[in-house]
């Protein structure tokens, strides 16, 4: 790895006035575990790096207004530990617990997570289904920007050169919802997955037709990809296994997968069918 300064600022403040200084030569490191990497393989080479560590008041989650505000410091452990986040959104722990590996959760932010937009990642599906927004703060203030819009490419964001994920806003879900996130992994339980999905879906009273759904995809394509022509299909529809195939079948227009040793670009795009449908059976079994 070549060599590098280190900031360690106070506050926001102070890390807005390094990246403003520094530009293109600064890098903010949160927790590490993509950043380091990714210097170590010089696919990066920051000639400073602008750690959070000593920065406050971005690490914790509380329910207000009926949201759930997840600094962007907060710990992947901590969010899956998290009472409010099990209580309330519990696909969203279940989601975080399965990333990586113990170790990797203790370190990795949710912030620096979204920032790092690998779109292989397993939270952005989760994100996107739930209708989540992204803080986005910098020394000009702060702007919201919806999960759904925020991967822009292939590792690429929205994020300004000076701005700072500060945290995530996810509203609750309505009475008659459930939430699913599922993966495939044909290697080891830390590893990346070679397709995901994410599915919320409300049902009426009766619990017998669909009024809302939200559907999203990770592995797919160069982000994650909310699955827009599945809801349309599924929208106002009664709670039918055809419907469900025709949905899974209809994500396959959201696909563009690169083939890689996790699989085929074309077995990644019938997969994907697969675990819509799935996710969206086990969202409908969680509804309450």
């Amino acid at each position: 790895m070549i060599a590098f300064d280190y900031r360690t600022p106070g506050s926001l403040e102070e890390a807005y006035a390094d990246l403003k200084e520094l530009g293109s030569d600064g890098k903010i490191i949160a927790g590490g575990t993509a950043l380091v990497i990714m210097m170590k393989q010089q696919l990066l080479q920051p000639a400073c790096v602008i750690s959070l560590r000593n920065v406050s008041g971005l690490s914790d989650i509380s329910e207000n207004n009926g949201s759930v505000h997840i600094g962007g410091l907060v710990s992947h452990a901590h969010l899956d530990a998290s009472d409010v986040v099990q209580g309330k959104l519990p696909v969203l722990g279940a989601t975080y617990h399965h990333v990586a590996t113990q170790r990797v959760r203790t370190m990795a932010t949710v912030g620096g997570g979204l920032a790092h937009a690998d779109p292989n990642q397993d939270p952005p599906p989760t994100f996107i289904a739930l209708g989540a927004s992204f803080e986005l703060s910098s020394a000009g203030g702060t702007r919201s920007v919806a999960a759904e819009d925020f991967f822009s490419d292939y590792y690429e964001t929205v994020l300004d050169p000076e701005e700072i994920v500060t945290g995530v806003s996810v509203p609750l879900m309505a009475a008659n919802s459930g939430a699913a996130y599922l993966k495939f992994l044909p290697r080891s339980a830390d590893d990346y997955a070679t397709v995901s999905a994410a599915a919320v879906v409300t049902l009426d009273d009766a619990k017998s037709t669909i009024q809302d759904v939200r559907i999203a995809m990770g592995s797919v394509n160069t982000t994650p990809v909310r699955a827009t022509a599945s809801e349309d299909v599924l929208r106002g529809q009664p709670v039918k296994a055809e419907g469900l195939r025709e949905a899974g079948e209809k994500a396959k227009e959201h696909t563009d997968p690169v083939s890689d040793f996790r699989g085929s670009g074309s077995y990644k795009t019938q997969m994907a069918a697969v675990f819509v449908r799935r996710a969206l059976e086990q969202a409908i079994a969680n509804a309450s």
